[in-house]
């Protein structure tokens, strides 16, 4: 039998896994595995127990949100390890695992696993630190770690939308703005941002194409969107209109779609990474890691190039 560390975190969203838990190992271990299983006890626990035991295992699954993922894919690459991981969602947005096509029924998504195979996906790095698909800064940052929690269970993607209008609207004196230098793909801009994310996902906040048409986990590329600073109240607006109908050609964006990011502020600027702090930096490189993880994924992963079915498991991850 092919052995399993299965890491998942009870209060992740609902805490709806206690209600599914026995339904998934029971799939697990009728798919071929012996699973051993690790409910997370506090911030970090997932990232030192994948970061030390994963080599011991023939895959790695976690179960929660997207915070639960970054602390599998940091323990993974911070270890050195070449395991396959999967996902099952459990979180509120569950934006990485929905841009892989993995089902957020929790049972389907343990099955989406055990039928699947491993196929190469891109990470980001960011700076010294390694992430699923998000790095941001400025207005609507902070709500993502804010917001309280049972008002992300009950409202879902309104709850970000909600606290991010009450906080745009709170900082529009206009001082929360960030001057500075973007280098990416071979171009430089300098200007005055309120917003800017670097992502690899077909969602962002639940929101989707906030990172605009055409994303792809396994390109070698991110999406880099950056929000001007307006000067008045109508071209926040204006700003806000185009935002919602993903017009990044407009005035009030810059827009990139590049391997490498080199961000430097005239200020410190808070960052959040996978929707939790990330810490405060003058100075950020973000680059995406081309096709350095294998995810057990179906061939209808919506963000990844189609591949025929592999009749072996390890084929896609040969070299």
């Amino acid at each position: 039998m092919k052995k399993m560390l299965f890491v998942y975190n009870p209060r992740s969203g609902k805490g709806t896994i206690g209600v599914h838990l026995a339904e998934i190992l029971d799939i697990f271990t009728k798919g071929g595995y012996l699973v051993t299983a690790h409910p997370t006890q506090e911030r970090d626990d997932a990232y030192r127990l994948v970061k030390e035991m994963a080599s011991e295992y023939d895959i790695v699954v976690s179960c929660g949100g997207d915070g639960t993922t970054n602390e599998m894919i940091k323990g993974i690459c911070d270890g050195g390890h070449h395991v396959p991981v999967g996902s099952i969602p459990a979180g509120t947005m569950n934006d990485f695992s929905g841009s892989l096509g993995i089902p957020n029924y929790m049972p389907d998504a343990a099955r989406h696993i055990v039928e699947g195979y491993p196929r190469y996906v891109d990470i980001g790095a960011f700076n010294e630190r390694y992430f699923n698909y998000v790095a941001a800064f400025g207005v609507f940052t902070k709500v993502s770690y804010s917001t309280d929690q049972q008002m992300k269970n009950a409202l879902g993607p309104l709850a970000y939308f909600i606290d991010a209008v009450k906080e745009a609207s709170q900082n529009l004196d206009l001082s929360h703005y960030y001057t500075m230098t973007i280098r990416a793909n071979g171009k430089e801009v300098r200007d005055t941002f309120i917003y800017g994310m670097v992502a690899n996902s077909l969602s962002v906040g639940g929101i989707k194409g906030l990172a605009g048409e055409d994303v792809s986990m396994d390109d070698g590329c991110f999406e880099g969107i950056f929000i001007k600073n307006p000067k008045s109240i109508p071209e926040f607006n204006q700003t806000l209109r185009a935002l919602a109908r993903k017009e990044f050609d407009a005035p009030y964006f810059c827009y990139f779609r590049a391997s490498d990011f080199d961000i430097r502020s005239d200020a410190d600027c808070p960052w959040t990474v996978d929707g939790e702090y990330g810490g405060t930096y003058k100075n950020v490189s973000v680059c995406a890691l081309h096709k350095v993880l294998q995810f057990y994924l179906t061939d209808d992963a919506p963000g990844l190039a189609r591949t025929p079915a592999s009749p072996n498991p390890s084929e896609e991850g040969k070299g």
